[in-house]
């Protein structure tokens, strides 16, 4: 079977998240280390948190709504589930860090402000040892997200170029097209009892 590609809508969503979450990492790691920078770098990392937030969700409908592609037929069981739960984790942790963030810093009271005056409400009462314990945990999912991307990074490239199977392809395609319509019509055409 050659391999589907994952529709484009999906395709646009993976890899404008790629970048925000890339970028985001940087961000922090450069927060962390240049006091000097620490206050515009914030100002940056705080809504575009809240937009991963926010586009994960959209993605996670998205993926409901109109499922990936099937694995390759010949991929072994252990790969399969590898594939499986590491999305799953990939997606927790989407989630996590920017709700942990936006737990941490209303627990801390400061405001996140998306554009202008415009803010968010905070999620929990202002208490310092939550904040110093969600400050701790933020970090430490930042960095799991961190590490987990690039495994993720490196068996892409490893289905891209090792196994050439055409998972490397079926998200890095910039061709339109294989939408959950397509697979389907696909799917028709190709049985053989019709």
């Amino acid at each position: 079977m050659t391999q589907q590609r994952f529709p484009a809508f999906s395709r646009l969503l993976h890899w404008l998240m790629a970048v925000m979450i890339l970028a985001m990492l940087f961000i922090g790691i450069g927060m962390m280390s240049s006091l000097a920078d620490y206050h515009w770098l914030l100002s940056i990392h705080r809504p575009l948190g809240i937009a991963i937030l926010a586009l994960v969700a959209v993605r996670l409908i998205n993926r409901l709504v109109d499922p990936p592609p099937p694995l390759p037929d010949g991929m072994p069981g252990y790969m399969r589930l590898a594939a499986h739960a590491s999305h799953l984790l990939l997606y927790a942790l989407m989630f996590a860090v920017p709700l942990v963030g936006w737990a941490m810093l209303s627990a801390a009271r400061y405001p996140i402000i998306l554009y202008g005056t415009l803010q968010l409400p905070p999620i929990l009462p202002q208490n310092d040892m939550v904040y110093a314990a969600l400050r701790g945990a933020h970090t430490v999912l930042a960095l799991t997200l961190f590490a987990v991307f690039l495994v993720h990074l490196a068996a892409a490239l490893a289905h891209g170029f090792v196994f050439r199977d055409g998972v490397f392809g079926s998200m890095a395609s910039l061709r339109p097209g294989n939408g959950r319509r397509e697979r389907e019509v696909a799917a028709v055409a190709s049985d053989p009892a019709q």
